[in-house]
């Protein structure tokens, strides 16, 4: 097994024996870590009844990538047993399956962690690289089946998930990711950002010697620069329906910081990629394997006065830097909106598309500090979840996938406006 002095820089010399002991294998599976002792364990237990299930005669390792854990995640993954499962299930594994951790230093970054577990892969020679969070807690053991199988039978390189949320949630997925991700790149991928992906060696190895990992963006962001890279990169994609998607409770609701690590690395790719994404014309659908990803439609408690005040005060608040970032005729249509009574104008998708691709082109452009774009899109998402909250209140499952088409056909429609934009227009 040879090792680059690379790997070994970041690599720790423990782990290295750790990987040398396991050998080459198929199928890696990696959890990256930090303080999810609430629910790693369901989650490993799935993993471990997954491959036992599905894939008892392929080479296994489980490896768990740890921030620096202060609540004993890493000991809860550590004790948990696969023998346990074994004879209290049917499922029996021809080979071992193997479960290792390690710590990397300078705490919590998704960088760090992919990267790590992407090397470990290249080293043990994986076919497939599954990464699964570990806090998904309607996580099911056919998912590794699910993410596996189309890279390790049906040679595609990215597998990403789709999930069954309720009809109000995954919102930034709907309303900006998937819409401008299919209109630019002209791929139809419903879930660009994934917390659960799989990945070829082929895919593998080529972002891992990617300079991704030296920049702001690649730390804080790899899994969408995993996709921009791959539809970029001419690889092989498809995404595959897991099921049921739940958010965890108490968990962080950082709008900024999900901002930064989605829109702010589609926003950047844009700038590498322009040759490509600029002479791609229309869309295509990505094959998917599963059943539809309908929504749910349980009730769901939505602040919308909360959501409306924040939408208004950033319009108010922020005018300098919107005059720096916007166009003057869609700065003065949202502070229309702003300024009116609840419920009487709306922020359509149209309006919302043109100020996305404005903020594109501001942030190519970098009219003002690049972070402070981003930032400043906030309050102006907010405005339009408030739309589409009250557009689609009392929708059916066929509704919102209809809105979600219509916003994705405005994004594609104003793609000639981006470009002007681009190249120079305001």
């Amino acid at each position: 097994m040879g090792i680059s002095l690379a790997e070994e820089t970041f690599l720790t010399d423990e782990f290295l024996r750790q990987l040398i002991d396991v050998g080459e294998v198929d199928i890696l599976i990696g959890v990256p870590t930090h303080n999810n002792a609430k629910t790693i364990e369901p989650v490993i237990q799935a993993i471990q009844v997954g491959i036992l299930k599905c894939f008892p005669r392929e080479r296994a390792v489980i490896i768990n990538v740890d921030g620096g854990s202060r609540d004993g995640t890493s000991e809860l993954f550590a004790g948990a047993s696969i023998s346990d499962f074994q004879h209290a299930s049917k499922f029996q594994t021809l080979r071992t399956l193997h479960s290792i951790s390690t710590q990397y230093p300078n705490g919590p970054e998704a960088g760090a962690a992919l990267r790590t577990i992407l090397a470990a892969a290249e080293l043990l020679r994986a076919r497939a690289c599954v990464v699964m969070s570990p806090d998904s807690t309607t996580v099911e053991p056919d998912w590794i089946q699910r993410l596996t199988l189309p890279i390790y039978k049906e040679n595609f390189d990215l597998v990403t998930p789709m999930y069954r949320r309720h009809k109000f949630e995954g919102l930034l997925m709907r309303n900006l990711l998937y819409p401008m991700t299919r209109a630019v790149y002209g791929c139809g991928l419903r879930e660009p950002y994934a917390a659960e992906f799989a990945m070829s060696d082929r895919l593998a190895a080529d972002f891992l010697a990617t300079d991704t990992w030296s920049n702001d963006l690649g730390r804080t962001g790899p899994e969408m620069c995993v996709t921009t890279r791959a539809i970029t990169g001419n690889f092989r994609l498809c995404q595959s329906f897991l099921g049921t998607k739940v958010p965890v409770e108490g968990a962080s609701t950082d709008l900024v910081a999900a901002m930064r690590r989605t829109v702010g690395v589609l926003f950047s790719s844009l700038d590498d990629n322009f040759q490509l994404w600029s002479t791609t014309n229309g869309s295509h659908p990505v094959p998917t394997f599963g059943s539809p990803a309908q929504v749910s439609l349980e009730p769901v408690s939505v602040d919308r006065k909360r959501l409306r005040e924040m939408f208004a005060s950033g319009v108010s608040e922020l005018q300098p830097v919107f005059r720096s970032i916007l166009s003057s005729s869609t700065l003065t249509e949202l502070q229309r909106i702003a300024a009116a009574e609840d419920g009487e104008a709306q922020y359509t998708a149209k309006l919302w598309a043109r100020t996305v691709y404005e903020f594109a082109a501001s942030y190519h452009k970098s009219v003002i500090n690049r972070d402070h774009i981003i930032q400043a899109l906030v309050p102006l998402y907010r405005g339009r979840t408030l739309t589409f909250i009250a557009e689609n209140e009392n929708a059916s499952a066929e509704q919102i996938e209809s809105s979600v088409e219509c916003e994705c056909v405005e994004f594609e429609g104003l793609k000639p406006y981006l470009l002007e934009l681009w190249n120079g227009g305001k």
